[in-house]
């Protein structure tokens, strides 16, 4: 480092500092490429994977490329930039924008002014070109990183619709996207939120469908983020739900393209978080979470019986073991008498209350449920269905539990296994806990007066200013039709009023079949 550049490094070192945490700040590349070079050098310090390759070009210009080992296309660096600079006939006076115009054959670039800006380009995969004598360099498009191929998403399988799911690459799926949405109406809005993981966040919509003022609540709760790093979306979606405290998810979380541009097409904001394949989709709704992509997919009359089905085994995930416990405990009277005493004399030897056995059963369910997940895909499965037939064969042989009650906690896992969506299945697991409490203690009382305060929690949610039982409370007709039934498409003509009122309607009316007008000829 000569004198000037280090007389520089002092002057500024704090200041660079200080603007690595705050992005609206900027500094100026040097006119000196040795000063340029120098403060790179001590911002990368110790970092061995940062590559340095000085080079003349045209034979006599100073010049310098930075870039990430790993995260770089090499080859096409050495073809298309270095090759055609040390090689090619370049003047002294050609300033880095002209270069690109006569000399270099890379197609994505950027003239970049700011140390800031080239620290950017360099950890986000692009080569940057630093030329002496120039106050700007050139960002090259050249990123190439190791990644996930495009795979079907676990968590949500279907029998019938798309087999892809979205990757951890944030470029991957916002052409995911772009494949299914061929409309330029489609926006993506490009943020970054991180101090040090400076994480990529694309805020997507079509515009003349969704609702402005909801495009600009969730920029704005997104800029008020000051964290040091965003390694998930689920960072993200701590920080803009509305009701932080609720067990209820406020913020929709998918891998399925296809679930991202149902929901753009009914004017919802995706938010697509680079890293992860989980993106974000707001607002929703409890019924939104109680809905599959199949539904969509499959006549009508199919999947209404299912999501009928759906809504019923949620229900019971929620309250049957609670319903057990209340009726075991206080309420025999309304058990059929032979059906009592069978339940009765399974219950002769086991020295527990009901309350303790179902929360003794329902533990180590869940316990086993979540052993499967975190064991390896060979042994996980294995575990599980081993573990609950052995477990719960040596828990009645043994008097520990009944045989009732194994049946019940069998049945209410089932149940919860029937919610499309895994976070909204999480909040009925947490709260059939507090159920059970209040069944052991107070009776079917206790059951209605749980019911009661969650339906009024629910009542009082909101996803980014949507109620969260719409269309339920407050009530909207039109929109029942896809709530608890799936009406077939013909009559799905609206979209639904709190997301896509500026544009209400989605398709012709009349588009109901009918042979007599459809030009048949048998």
């Amino acid at each position: 480092m000569n004198r000037n550049a280090r007389k520089w490094w002092r002057m500024n070192k704090q200041k660079l500092q200080q603007q690595q945490q705050k992005p609206e700040s900027s500094t100026q590349i040097a006119k000196e490429l040795a000063a340029n070079e120098a403060i790179l050098r001590e911002l990368y310090t110790n970092c061995a994977d940062v590559v340095y390759r000085s080079f003349l070009i045209g034979g006599s210009t100073k010049a310098l490329v930075i870039y990430i080992d790993g995260l770089s296309n090499t080859e096409e660096l050495d073809r298309s930039v270095l090759s055609s600079l040390m090689n090619g006939k370049v003047s002294k006076e050609t300033n880095a924008r002209k270069l690109v115009e006569k000399t270099i054959t890379v197609s994505k670039w950027r003239e970049i002014t700011t140390l800031e800006d080239c620290l950017e380009s360099i950890s986000n995969g692009c080569p940057v070109l630093l030329i002496d004598q120039q106050e700007a360099a050139l960002s090259f498009g050249l990123e190439k990183w190791e990644k996930r191929a495009i795979e079907e998403p676990v968590a949500e399988g279907v029998v019938r619709g798309p087999r892809e799911g979205f990757t951890e690459s944030i470029n991957v799926n916002t052409s995911l996207l772009r494949r299914l949405i061929k409309s330029p109406a489609l926006k993506m809005e490009l943020m970054q939120i991180g101090g040090y993981t400076k994480t990529k966040v694309i805020l997507a919509y079509i515009d003349g469908i969704v609702d402005p003022t909801l495009v600009t609540e969730l920029k704005a709760r997104l800029n008020r983020i000051d964290i040091d790093g965003v390694l998930e979306s689920g960072y993200i979606e701590e920080l803009i739900e509305d009701h932080p405290a609720s067990p209820f998810p406020q913020i929709l979380s998918t891998e399925r393209p296809d679930v991202a541009c149902g929901n753009l097409l009914e004017g919802r904001v995706v938010i697509l978080v680079d890293g992860t394949p989980f993106i974000l989709i707001a607002p929703t709704t409890l019924i939104a979470l109680l809905q599959s992509s199949e539904d969509y997919y499959q006549r009508s009359f199919a999947s209404t019986a299912i999501r009928l089905l759906r809504y019923v085994f949620t229900l019971m995930s929620f309250l049957l073991p609670s319903l057990y416990v209340a009726l075991i405990t206080f309420h025999h009277e309304m058990v059929p008498t032979s059906l009592l005493i069978s339940m009765a004399s399974s219950r002769e030897a086991v020295p527990f209350p009901a309350l303790v056995e179902a929360l003794l059963m329902e533990i180590t369910f869940e316990a086993l449920r979540e052993a499967g997940v975190r064991l390896p895909k060979q042994v996980g499965a294995a575990v599980s269905i081993v573990g609950a037939l052995v477990i719960g064969q040596a828990a009645v042989q043994a008097g520990l539990v009944s045989a009732p009650m194994v049946i019940v906690v069998a049945i209410t896992g089932i149940a919860s296994f029937m919610i499309p969506h895994y976070i909204a299945g999480i909040a009925i697991r947490l709260l059939r806990f507090p159920m059970m409490f209040l069944a052991g203690t107070l009776g079917l009382l206790g059951i209605m007066l749980g019911i009661i305060a969650t339906v009024v929690h629910l009542c009082t949610i909101r996803s980014v200013g949507v109620p969260y039982l719409t269309p339920f409370a407050p009530l909207k007709g039109r929109e029942l039709k896809d709530a608890l039934v799936r009406a077939p498409w013909w009559m799905l003509n609206t979209r639904p009023r709190l997301t896509g009122e500026s544009n209400m309607y989605r398709q012709s009316q009349g588009l109901k079949p009918d042979p007599s007008k459809g030009g048949d000829k048998s």
